[in-house]
């Protein structure tokens, strides 16, 4: 999320993709800090105690009171109910560290690390109703032959998310411009 802002206010994204506003379902998300440091408004609802439909409704209320074209999930670890993503279809983008052909879920890196993969592939996908199972909007690929760790297989990885999310973020606001035109 940090990359994504820093990419918007003075990177890449800027004069592209305006970033109005960071949700969190932890009240004490260091995201939320970190975006109040960056000028972005913040909002969150902890989601302790609510079932998936009734907390992610609680959510779309919050959202229905901002202009968003896209919903770009940048360490946000719930999976959405079918009612969500219904209502920005096509419009919410997640990240995940591994091809999701091969992995979906947590621990991406772990489990390039544990079956010894020699390259892994950042994916940036649109959310559907499964766990990273949602079509692929672009790949990227980490070469990871050298390294002998996880730690340096994530730190690697995190450091290509970095700057490949906001890439893709930049070729989905020409696209929606050309749309526009």
């Amino acid at each position: 999320m940090q990359a994504i802002v820093k990419a918007c206010q003075e990177g890449i994204l800027k004069d592209w993709v305006e970033v109005v506003l960071v949700f969190a379902n932890k009240e004490n998300a260091a995201g939320l800090d970190k975006a109040r440091a960056m000028n972005i408004p913040t909002k969150s609802i902890n989601d302790k105690g609510f079932k998936r439909t009734t907390y992610d409704e609680k959510v779309l209320t919050i959202l229905k009171e901002y202009e968003i074209d896209y919903l770009v999930l940048a360490g946000y670890m719930r999976i959405l109910s079918a009612k969500f993503i219904a209502a920005y279809p096509q419009k919410i983008i997640n990240i995940h560290p591994a091809d999701t052909k091969l992995h979906q879920g947590l621990n991406a890196y772990k489990w390039a690390f544990d079956t010894k993969r020699k390259e892994t592939k950042i994916t940036v996908h649109f959310v559907d109703e499964g766990v990273d199972t949602g079509s692929v909007i672009a790949q990227k690929i980490v070469d990871l032959q050298d390294l002998k760790t996880l730690d340096e297989i994530e730190q690697k990885g995190l450091s290509v998310e970095h700057t490949f999310y906001s890439e893709v973020l930049l070729q989905i606001a020409k696209k929606q411009q050309e749309k526009q035109q």
